[in-house]
């Protein structure tokens, strides 16, 4: 039988894709849309490794690219059958691998009908089309020729990675960067003109959980990186406080914080003490690391009001779920699943010391939905300080955003959200991903216009503010300033 696919006359971007299907709102959603669809990228949360900016060299083969560090795709071929070998993902014995780009991009090509209906398809198929230039839809008859498309457009000049900003109109891109990194690459590209455009993101998780494995290690070179030996709490303390200025004079805007559990308990110094003691001993006990880490959140917002960069928290994904494939491949292969998670009880220490700071910005992202109008929205919708993230990671979906967007406009409005992140390795899906965001809230804005809860000048004002100016003021510079002593935590009534 022959390929449908294969006999596909071309392949083009519908200009109205998930815009409404209506034929009353889709209109009114394609001028808001205009509004927006031009506007500059803010990328102030993603995962683009720095040293891919600093160096600027051509992107590898197609496969390596594309398919091999995108965990979206694989966790989907593999939920079907296909191997991790078969896509090239290492193994940590050294054991054999496929390691021929064109085979592996032919394996992926050959069940490019499993991403019918997901995002990975919406972001993968703007970047194939609009980007690379591919004009056949992705099959198996269809891979050599798609991966010749590719490698011949990587090789152009016009698509090295610093090029890559100006092509995607990317005002600001900013890394996530360990607590101990060096930041030289951070420095290379601030002496050749490009510090205002690629920040550092001080991402502190490595040496918050005390019971992760390698802990001792991180701590050690934590203490190096800031000039501070760690042998106590206090020491601890003052090295975290040093990176993070160090982070802030090397441009960056914001703190990064992925926990299992929202909890901002804090601790007394002398019981923190006492469990840093511990685990530098090896012999902490998992409740006292699970209180540390969330007494260290606490901490964390502390410290932001003082040096001033902005709090992400993006707590409720349990992590390497399977643990043979942990074992056998490492981290960030598709194994990290969603929790549900409590933000009411769990966020209230922190906002009842900071939530009216005016030094502290606090960016709160959720994996489950649930909590979006019950609990989260009714937070941002009160207290200064906190901001809702944008639905991330599994939420990031069409539907997602407009879940998103029905559950907390009427609690947290508008203005208490901080505008679409990325969260991404894949440089290239960066437009892909902000273009279906914009897309997204034009649909929202549109129903308000025809159902005349919104006119149509609010609508368009609201959008750009949306996709371009509430991005930009969340994540601004702002000035560091001595915090006020916390006041004690009261108990809550019975």
């Amino acid at each position: 039988m022959p390929d449908p696919a294969a006999a596909a006359p071309g392949w083009a971007l519908h200009p109205d894709r998930a815009l409404p299907a209506d034929p009353v709102t889709r209109p009114v959603a394609r001028q808001i849309l205009e509004a927006t669809a031009h506007l500059p990228i803010v990328s102030m949360h993603g995962h683009v490794d720095a040293g891919v900016l600093a160096r600027d060299e051509a992107f590898g083969d197609p496969a390596s690219l594309l398919v091999v560090p995108d965990h979206y795709l694989v966790r989907m071929l593999v939920s079907q059958g296909v191997p991790h070998d078969a896509l090239g993902l290492p193994r940590r014995d050294g054991g054999p691998v496929e390691t021929d780009p064109r085979e592996i991009w032919r394996t992926f090509a050959a069940h490019w009908h499993l991403f019918r209906g997901t995002p990975t398809r919406f972001w993968m198929e703007h970047v194939l089309v609009d980007v690379l230039g591919v004009t056949e839809r992705l099959s198996a008859a269809t891979a050599d020729a798609a991966y010749d498309t590719i490698a011949e457009r990587l090789r152009e000049p016009g698509f090295r990675p610093l090029a890559l900003l100006d092509r995607f109109g990317i005002e600001i891109i900013a890394t996530t960067d360990p607590a101990s990194a060096d930041l030289a690459d951070h420095a290379d590209l601030a002496a050749r003109g490009w510090g205002e455009r690629i920040v550092p993101t001080f991402r502190p998780d490595a040496v918050l959980h005390v019971d992760r494995a390698g802990w001792a290690d991180d701590v050690a070179l934590l203490g190096e990186r800031a000039g501070i030996p760690v042998g106590s709490y206090r020491d601890f303390l003052r090295a975290l406080e040093a990176r993070r200025w160090a982070f802030v004079e090397a441009g960056a805007r914001a703190t990064d914080h992925g926990h299992v559990l929202a909890d901002t308990t804090p601790m007394s110094e002398t019981d923190a003490s006492a469990v840093f003691a511990s685990a530098l001993r090896g012999d902490v006990d998992p409740a006292a690391a699970r209180a540390f880490s969330a007494h260290m959140l606490f901490e964390m917002a502390r410290m932001s009001t003082q040096d001033g960069l902005v709090m992400q928290l993006h707590p409720g994904a349990l992590r390497d779920h399977d643990p043979h494939v942990m074992a056998s491949r490492g981290h960030d292969v598709g194994y990290d699943i969603p929790v549900a998670t409590e933000y009411v009880h769990a966020l209230r220490p922190l906002l009842t010391a900071f939530g009216h700071h005016p030094g502290l910005r606090l960016v709160v992202f959720t994996l489950d939905e649930d909590t979006f109008s019950r609990e989260l929205a009714p937070l941002a919708g009160v207290y200064p300080a906190l901001r809702l993230g944008a639905p991330w990671w599994f939420l990031d979906t069409p539907d997602g955003m407009r879940r998103f967007r029905e559950a907390v406009t009427d609690t947290a409005g508008f203005a208490n959200t901080t505008g679409f992140v990325d969260d991404t390795r894949a440089f290239l899906s960066i437009p892909a991903r902000h273009d279906l965001s914009r897309r997204i809230d034009a649909g929202f804005l549109a129903r308000l216009v025809v159902e005349h809860r919104l006119d149509l000048d609010e609508a368009l004002e609201t959008a750009v503010d949306l996709a371009y100016g509430l991005p930009r003021s969340a994540y601004a510079r702002r000035e560091a300033a001595p915090a006020p002593a916390p006041q004690p935590v009261a108990a809550p009534r019975a």
